[in-house]
């Protein structure tokens, strides 16, 4: 038996969770994504603080990056997804666990905080476009997008 003798890193970790946002449209489901700056698009998502529930945090970051309030998302049911992955900040080594959650709207109009320079709506191939640098993320959509094919299979302007 061989024993690995390597001192072992340790990893800080880190929770977030956010909200897949879309509204349903004639051309099928249009997906909200942040521009976060230098080509990089995102769902709103945040870190979780204090004894926030990952839901609690989803809303509080949604509301906050984005304007959208609760009373104006639909969370579809039996929709959890997560991202895990690890990174270096500095010298610390961190896990990051991110837990997606999918929500329904119909504001189309976005107010976005100073952490984020625009928004978009996109349809699944322009998102999923968008989100090519992070592999994960592409998933997760697809995820998103399968799910919202199941619960509505009618045609998309129905669905409202």
């Amino acid at each position: 038996m061989m024993i690995d003798t390597r001192r072992s890193e340790s990893y800080t970790k880190i929770i977030s969770a956010g909200i897949i946002v879309f509204r349903r449209t004639q051309e099928g489901p249009r997906f909200l994504l942040l521009y976060r700056g230098r080509g990089i698009w995102d769902f709103a998502r945040g870190r979780m603080e204090g004894g926030e529930r990952s839901w609690q945090t989803a809303f509080r970051e949604v509301q906050e990056e984005t304007g959208l309030l609760r009373s104006r998302l639909k969370m579809l049911p039996n929709f959890k997804v997560y991202e895990k992955f690890p990174y270096k900040r500095g010298k610390q080594n961190v896990f990051k666990i991110v837990i997606f959650y999918l929500a329904e709207t119909r504001q189309m109009e976005i107010k976005v905080s100073f952490e984020h320079q625009g928004y978009g709506w996109f349809s699944y191939n322009e998102a999923r476009r968008l989100l090519s640098r992070y592999r994960q993320r592409q998933e997760i959509l697809h995820k998103a997008f399968d799910y919202i094919r199941r619960i509505f299979p009618e045609r998309p302007e129905k669905l409202v």
